[in-house]
């Protein structure tokens, strides 16, 4: 099972951005993870095509099941 943290965010141009965390620590404490993304947004670190971060737009947590076969 895999879990990451998807960050979501607004680009200048209405544009979508995500951002991926592996391995999140859980329980996720959503105030940190409000903060963290305030301070990616004022940081202007993150460039995209779709432009500049503008705001938090939400996240998630994702989980994935895997199962390997052996075809061999």
């Amino acid at each position: 099972m895999a879990k990451t943290l998807e960050l979501q965010f607004v680009t200048e141009f209405g544009k979508t951005a995500r951002l991926t965390v592996d391995n999140p620590k859980e329980p996720v404490n959503e105030a940190v993870v409000k903060q963290s993304m305030a301070d990616i947004i004022a940081s202007g670190i993150i460039n995209t095509a779709g432009g500049n971060l503008v705001s938090a737009q939400g996240a998630r947590i994702v989980d994935r099941n895997i199962t390997d076969y052996k075809l061999a």
